[in-house]
């Protein structure tokens, strides 16, 4: 009950916008680019340091354990 009360309040909001008129307009432009370009300057950077890693994988520590483990033989 409530949230259709408060749906037909809304209504006429929305019809007073004129949806012709409602852009995003040079600000919104100017932000979305300033976003791109501040992704695209991550991504460079990030692809920079990963090429940098020089990562060796470390042996299992069952596999290790495991001829330690073994008995041995006399």
């Amino acid at each position: 009950m409530m949230s259709s009360l408060a749906a037909a309040q809304l209504v006429p909001l929305a019809e007073e916008l004129d949806k012709n008129k409602v852009t995003p307009g040079v600000l919104g432009f100017i932000v979305f680019a300033v976003i791109g370009v501040a992704v695209w300057f991550l991504m460079k950077s990030m692809n920079k340091h990963m090429k940098r890693v020089d990562f060796e994988e470390s042996p299992d520590a069952e596999a290790a354990a495991a001829p330690a483990a073994a008995p041995k033989s006399s």
